[in-house]
């Protein structure tokens, strides 16, 4: 495949992403590859890149544990195409991925013929997820990634602050706004998880969070 294509490999751990990235620039010729190694860098990283072809997104890296990570990708980017590339490869973790609109999974134990056949697929416009899998069955998990991903990004901060122990005062330091609109930030985030209380909010991240 020789077409020029702008990648994203996200990952924490520095062996395993140049070996991602040396796999990927062998099965595409030419690829601009780019690289993030946490949430916050790759965000920035988006920022500045916003013609990105594909994203190659690990589910644990730091401000990114979990399917919440890639709950607030699918929020912020829409149009960004994911495939997430896991050692969790567990059904429930990939039916998750694909409920939340992920285009693939990748699970890192493939080899290198199975990474460029998957590659090709996603860039060709189709989705390529492990065979075997049963995804009729998805209804509770897409009922907590819709209560998750109707947070505006602004609430999805607040909801990983509170998740850290940080108070108000704190959080609203930190996002450079008063403690009311901290509040009126918590009280959407109830509303919008079902929840009534900040206890509640916390034990629905770690939830989505254990599950990957």
């Amino acid at each position: 495949m020789d077409a020029q294509y702008t990648i994203v490999i996200a990952d924490d751990h520095p062996l395993f992403r140049n070996a991602l990235f040396q796999s990927v620039h062998m099965a595409i010729s030419g690829a601009n590859l780019l690289e993030a190694d946490s949430l916050d860098s790759l965000t920035a990283l988006l920022e500045k890149e916003p013609d990105i072809d594909l994203l190659l997104l690990d589910l644990k890296m730091p401000g990114a544990n979990g399917m919440s990570g890639l709950i607030h990708l699918r929020v912020q980017y829409p149009e960004l195409p994911i495939v997430v590339i896991s050692a969790s490869e567990e059904a429930s973790v990939v039916r998750q991925v694909k409920a939340n609109g992920a285009i693939g999974f990748i699970p890192k134990s493939s080899d290198m013929r199975e990474l460029i056949n998957s590659l090709n697929h996603v860039l060709e416009g189709e989705t390529c997820f492990p065979s075997g899998i049963d995804f009729s069955d998805d209804s509770d998990e897409e009922s907590l990634m819709d209560k998750i991903s109707s947070l505006t990004p602004q609430q999805y901060k607040v909801l990983n602050m509170l998740n850290d122990g940080l108070l108000n005062k704190q959080i609203a330091y930190e996002l450079d706004v008063s403690e009311a609109t901290i509040k009126a930030h918590m009280t959407a985030i109830f509303r919008k998880l079902g929840v009534k209380n900040r206890t509640q909010a916390v034990i629905l991240l770690q939830q989505m969070e254990s599950d990957a």
